[in-house]
């Protein structure tokens, strides 16, 4: 064997051609904005780039090959993903969607029945500060409820129907699939814990839960062992 040429030279020709012909893309920015980086771990700034390959001759950009992409590049680390990434929300979203969605699973409990007992709207009101509205009261929320209630004729004590159910899937629907299995238990067992807390559940109270459990994907038999283990003084 010759010094320098390889397996039968084979070696040294196909890093020759390597460096002489390439494929180069040319990367075009059409959007931008803020999304969660999975590689940084955190929210950053994005651009959505599009590109155009290109033949290379010794670096010289000759024949189109076609597009590729669209991308997303982070502009921290810019490392390059699928769009879907930007599907995941924000940790600022995220936090907004997670307190929206106590506060609706509160308010529907209550107009379930509860918001007659002064002990649940206490309960759901340190319920629905623990989730960031600090400036929550529990006379704040019979106020709401009353509004709801006078809104869609509904009375203390008496279900919401369809309109409530649809209330809870447009704010636990988008939550869900980026929620735990642990994290989606936590909200059901908090809405639980509001209504337990002036007696046993009512059947208005356990079709809303149900309908909790429902939109968090929940499955009916695990819906049913956690509203038995909230009933359990821990």
């Amino acid at each position: 064997m010759l010094p320098g040429r390889g397996h039968n030279g084979r070696g040294v020709r196909k890093g020759r051609v390597s460096q002489v012909l390439g494929i180069r893309t040319a990367w075009t920015a059409v959007a931008d904005g803020e999304f969660f980086c999975p590689g940084c771990g955190g929210d950053r700034n994005y651009q959505r780039l599009t590109g155009r390959r290109r033949l290379t001759l010794v670096g010289v950009p000759l024949l189109a090959r076609g597009e590729t992409g669209p991308v997303v590049e982070c502009a921290a680390c810019r490392h390059h993903y699928g769009t879907d990434v930007l599907d995941h929300p924000t940790t600022t979203r995220f936090s907004a969607m997670l307190r929206d969605a106590v506060h609706t699973v509160a308010l529907a409990v209550l107009a379930a029945g509860g918001t007659c007992s002064r002990t649940s709207l206490e309960t759901a009101a340190a319920t629905v500060r623990s989730a960031g509205f600090d400036d929550c009261t529990g006379d704040g929320l019979s106020a709401l409820v009353d509004a709801l209630a006078a809104d869609t004729g509904r009375v203390c004590g008496e279900p919401g129907g369809a309109s409530l159910a649809i209330e809870l899937h447009e704010a636990l629907d988008p939550l869900a699939p980026h929620l735990a299995p642990t994290g989606r238990e936590s909200i059901l067992l908090q809405g639980a814990r509001i209504a337990l807390a002036d007696g046993p559940y009512t059947p208005a109270e356990r079709d809303v839960l149900a309908t909790v459990g429902a939109a968090l994907t929940i499955c009916s038999d695990d819906v049913t062992r956690l509203l038995a283990a909230a009933r359990t003084p821990s």
